[in-house]
């Protein structure tokens, strides 16, 4: 499965009779799936069914859903109001003994405000239907474009993410195999400053200094954390490999590689191990940062 970036955009667009719509779908970083829906009056017993449809597409994103549907066509049919008419007929009757009565002129009932309504003819409930199910199927086809792009940058993170995973890897690689960290160097270190510190004032035990370097050594030891890191790296990649919503994940492995990387920093005893360290805190928040992006 592919891995997916949580930005993109679709747009979509059909027509249903004589009805044109439009889909635009706009998607970006989110903790979990939320949908935000714009629907025109009258359709928004879709609802249910939209965010159901997402839902089946994508597991993550604030996405921004909107529908535009208009009437190609204006088709309007006059109605004859059969109360208004009958009430004009009525005052005419009882008005004939007073004024002479003059037959009713069509041109003359229709200037009556009220006789005639026009109104927009209505869609049968079988076009209606049609119509709803094109603008489903649009959505869909919507959706199956915002995941083609999500998918595209979701390709390019997981170049970036590997590139971050290699240099934590050799960072690591170089932390371990650093010289400052055995008991030896460590002995050489301490019996050059207490030299310094003694100016010939007397020789130092040299076995005691080096029972002290290695007990220094055994305290300030980064193995469990090379190990660590090293576990964490593997995991990182199989997970880029195998794809999906994989994103929680990538975070909370970013999580502990900041953690060892913090412990590494606090424990080291020499300016490489040290200065590696640093290189790597500032690798792991390139890393993360980029995690944020993916589903």
């Amino acid at each position: 499965m592919a891995l997916q970036s949580m930005t993109g955009f679709a747009r979509r667009e059909g027509t249903s009779g004589r009805w044109r719509w439009a889909w635009e779908l706009r998607s970006v970083n989110g903790k979990g799936l939320d949908v935000r829906l714009r629907l025109p009056p009258g359709l928004e017993r879709m609802e249910n069914d939209v965010r159901r449809i997402a839902g089946e597409h994508f597991s993550r994103g604030n996405m921004q859903v909107s529908l535009s549907v208009s009437a190609g066509e204006n088709r309007f049919e006059m109605v004859l109001n059969q109360e208004a008419l009958a009430a004009v007929l009525a005052l005419r009757d009882q008005l004939g003994g007073i004024i002479d009565p003059v037959p009713l002129q069509l041109d003359t009932l229709l200037s009556i405000k009220g006789i005639i309504e026009f109104r927009e003819t209505e869609d049968s409930e079988e076009a209606i239907a049609a119509r709803d199910a094109e603008i489903t199927a649009g959505l869909s086809a919507a959706l199956s474009d915002l995941r083609s792009m999500r998918e595209v940058e979701g390709k390019a993170l997981s170049r970036i993410l590997l590139d971050h995973v290699s240099t934590i890897e050799g960072l690591t690689l170089a932390i371990e195999r650093d010289p400052s960290r055995s008991p030896r160097e460590i002995a050489a270190r301490l019996s050059a400053q207490v030299a310094m510190l003694m100016d010939g004032a007397g020789k130092f035990d040299e076995d005691r200094l080096y029972a002290e370097a290695a007990l220094l050594a055994t305290k300030a030891d980064l193995r469990e954390e090379v190990d660590r890191l090293n576990a964490h790296v593997a995991a990182a990649r199989e997970l880029l490999a195998k794809g999906g919503p994989v994103g929680r994940k990538l975070d909370f492995l970013a999580q502990e590689f900041n953690r060892e990387s913090n412990t590494i920093c606090s424990k080291s005893n020499a300016s490489a191990v040290t200065a590696a360290g640093i290189e790597l805190k500032v690798v792991i928040d390139q890393f993360r940062e980029q995690v944020q992006n993916l589903e």
